[in-house]
């Protein structure tokens, strides 16, 4: 589970303290909702919870999808409609009756139309008692403004990668961390001819889709020291002390280059062309400053 204040949802809910409605940024959609679903059993477990139940009845109905109260709304095609929200106000318009509470879960809340967001609004400005809602997107600056401002802010982030960060400074890894560097130089500092770069020399040097993804994996270890930095968290910044390209950024923008990053190695998991999916992030990087 991410190391945040989704591990003390569980006591806010047995203190009464929890919020009606959370917007959860995070750097892994998939990651996030299993463990918003692992919280959803947690509180509705009328004995002590474990990991893996198999006797439990709400666990394994919360497994196989079948828990009337929880509801999970991901994209119907590349967004939420309106028909999807009005469906989940019909089900949830009576008392649940196998848990105290009915929760909704709304995936990838940036793909929500104006529509279906003005259709929401009245889950969110008159709020019932028994239901409690949860937006997951990976860019909280995405999801409409009229949804964002009525939920309460949470942030759910993942080590992703599968390096560690020792790892990355093995002899093993010495290539891909120079070339991950360089990489880096050539499109935060010069800044020109980058989309071009990919082609003539990144992919020239390392053309396999899991040697780009170990590259990525670099990548994000490397950003997110300078962001622990910035955290004043313990890292291992004084290994990239020299690179003052990246020093100079403040969190806010490492932010931004972490989840960037994290997207990226979710996409390259798909069957995408390895060729485009690089030259979105060269121009999704270009625009993460502006």
């Amino acid at each position: 589970m991410a190391l945040n204040v989704l591990d003390r949802l569980v006591d806010y809910y047995h203190e009464n303290k929890i919020s009606h409605v959370y917007l959860v940024e995070t750097n892994n959609v998939e990651l996030c909702l299993e463990d918003l679903k692992k919280i959803v059993k947690q509180i509705f477990c009328a004995s002590k919870y474990q990991e893996n139940c198999t006797e439990c009845n709400i666990c394994n109905l919360i497994d196989q999808n079948y828990l009337p109260s929880l509801a999970i709304i991901e994209p119907d095609g590349s967004t939420i409609k309106k028909e999807q929200i009005l469906e989940l106000k019909r089900n949830f318009s009576t008392v649940p009756i196998y848990t105290k509470d009915n929760i909704y879960i709304i995936k990838n809340a940036e793909a929500m139309t104006q529509s279906s967001a003005n259709t929401m609004l009245k889950f969110l400005e008159e709020p019932e008692e028994h239901i409690m809602g949860f937006f997951i997107t990976s860019n909280l600056n995405n999801v409409i403004p009229t949804i964002r401002s009525r939920c309460e802010v949470i942030k759910a982030m993942y080590d992703v990668h599968e390096l560690n960060i020792d790892s990355v400074f093995d002899d093993s890894n010495s290539e891909f961390l120079n070339i991950a560097m360089t990489y880096l130089e050539k499109l935060e500092v010069e800044k020109k001819d980058s989309i071009m770069y990919n082609r003539s020399i990144l992919l020239g040097k390392i053309s396999a889709r899991e040697d780009i993804k170990k590259l990525f994996q670099i990548i994000l270890i490397i950003y997110e020291e300078f962001l622990k930095n910035s955290l004043n968290l313990p890292s291992k910044y004084q290994k990239f002390a020299k690179n003052n390209f990246l020093s100079s950024y403040n969190r806010k923008a490492l932010l931004k280059r972490v989840n960037l990053v994290a997207q990226f190695l979710e996409d390259i998991s798909s069957n995408v062309n390895l060729e485009l999916l690089l030259d979105k992030f060269v121009i999704d990087l270009g625009d993460v400053d502006e």
